[in-house]
């Protein structure tokens, strides 16, 4: 009999803008996490905390985070990820895009996030945390559910 594993869930919100060169979006530059640091990331993004909806998370995220309110979220899909290393500790990941939000989005922790700065989704920076690069290559498909690492 195989082992049960634990679902780890988090909500992950891309701002995104048009401008002349077409879709653009807000990311962070990871910085002394421990997981993934020097790449690039949502600029909101953490953990469902107990009692908490994954749309309610991706808010106070965005709160916490990037100091912006009244954020409009569009559900965009999940994602089932895990890593072979670590078979007992797998993700479910909801991801969120939301092109209209009250406030200038401004780094809140700056012990964790070096920089944010918009990237056009056709033009992503390097490196890009692995499993979000699949997720923002599949921004404005029909997929609303995604698998990572299987």
């Amino acid at each position: 009999m195989s082992e049960r594993f634990t679902v780890v869930p988090a909500s992950y919100v891309y701002l995104t803008r048009e401008s002349g060169g077409g879709r653009e979006v807000l990311l962070q530059l990871r910085h002394n996490t421990g997981y993934m640091d020097d790449h690039w990331a949502a600029a909101a993004a953490g953990h469902v905390e107990r009692g908490e909806t994954a749309y309610d998370a991706a808010l106070r995220e965005a709160a916490e985070e990037l100091d912006v309110r009244d954020v409009d979220l569009r559900f965009e899909f999940t994602m089932h990820r895990t890593a072979h290393a670590a078979p007992i500790d797998e993700r479910v990941d909801f991801f969120f895009t939301a092109s209209s939000w009250a406030g200038e989005p401004r780094v809140v922790e700056p012990e964790k996030c070096a920089a944010i700065e918009w990237f056009p989704l056709d033009r992503l920076p390097d490196p890009v945390v692995p499993h979000e690069r699949h997720a923002l290559q599949s921004l404005g498909t029909a997929d609303s559910y995604l698998t990572f690492g299987f």
